[in-house]
């Protein structure tokens, strides 16, 4: 079978990249951290307005009734622009849990939505901007503890009283990761080659050393790698559980090989709080553990 996406769905995707490459989301994700989220929620009014928070919702209540294959090219690329917020939450699990005006009140954007869902997904997500933090059983819970996160973006909090469930919101959970993941390991790589080819040493752009090309080579083969599984768990039937994980554990890979590759090409540099790469690094060192780890996602394929 040949995988392609539909002009819809390429047009889709150019819409938000080209709606937030205008957004300064560096700047919005850095404010969001500092617990100022005037901008971010000004951007999700924006993506709202675009349909990413209506996808999954059904049309009886104002949602596109897409596919998981759009929650995957949307996700790829507010995971490229690291968009902040409980995206995955609102945008691809809420639905599954919410029903009747809080489901329309998803679809349009005047709801945010949070999750735990317990081992895999023990700490909430923005639980103090939300308007309802949910456990998989679609159960409100309240509360909330600040706990110290290593993204600053991701503000998480331990909410008591959640239950344990998988099924179908999870892997959606799971599936939406998967796209942020491999979004970042090709903003990383976009970002790297760029200033490869600018960054000059010995009189010479440092892209044109070997050593270089096979860093970047490398990161290619990984993100590619990485994107036929994660397309092929947005159309899996049955064996939805074994192909979102298996989706998981590659787009992790590729995007923590993307990440320590970026550091290296760009060096001291990429170090410093100023550049936009640490918002990346820090994000795909979260997103890897986020909604289950390696070890959760090899464990399930095998099982």
């Amino acid at each position: 079978m040949r995988f392609q996406l539909s002009p819809e769905q390429r047009q889709f995707a150019a819409t938000l990249h080209e709606l937030l490459g205008g957004a300064d989301t560096a700047s919005t994700a850095r404010a969001w951290a500092a617990g100022e989220h005037d901008r971010g929620l000004k951007l999700w009014r924006a993506l709202a307005d675009v349909g990413v928070f209506a996808l999954l919702v059904d049309e009886d209540h104002g949602g596109l009734g897409a596919s998981p294959v759009d929650v995957v090219v949307a996700f790829e690329a507010l995971g490229y622009h690291a968009v902040p917020g409980p995206l995955v939450e609102s945008a691809a699990v809420a639905p599954a849990l919410l029903t009747g005006d809080r489901r329309t009140a998803l679809a349009g954007g005047d709801l945010l939505a949070t999750v735990v869902a317990p081992p895999e997904v023990p700490l909430a997500l923005d639980a103090d901007v939300a308007g309802v933090v949910l456990d998989l059983t679609g159960a409100e819970l309240t509360g909330g503890e600040p706990v110290r996160s290593i993204d600053p973006p991701r503000r998480l909090f331990r909410v008591p009283g959640a239950r344990a469930a998988e099924g179908p919101a999870f892997d959606l959970g799971v599936l939406a990761v998967a796209a942020q993941l491999l979004g970042a390991g090709q903003w990383l790589l976009d970002t790297s080659v760029a200033y490869a080819r600018q960054r000059r040493q010995y009189g010479r752009a440092i892209g044109e050393y070997q050593a270089v090309k096979h860093l970047l080579a490398d990161v290619v083969t990984r993100l590619e790698l990485a994107r036929p599984l994660l397309h092929g768990a947005a159309v899996a039937g049955e064996t939805l559980a074994r192909d979102v994980s298996a989706a998981k554990v590659m787009a992790a890979d590729a995007a923590y090989l993307a990440a320590r590759t970026a550091l290296q090409v760009h060096g001291a540099i990429g170090y410093t709080a100023e550049h936009d790469l640490g918002l990346r690094l820090t994000k795909v060192r979260a997103l890897a553990g986020a909604w289950g780890t390696g070890s959760f996602h090899r464990a399930r394929v095998l099982r």
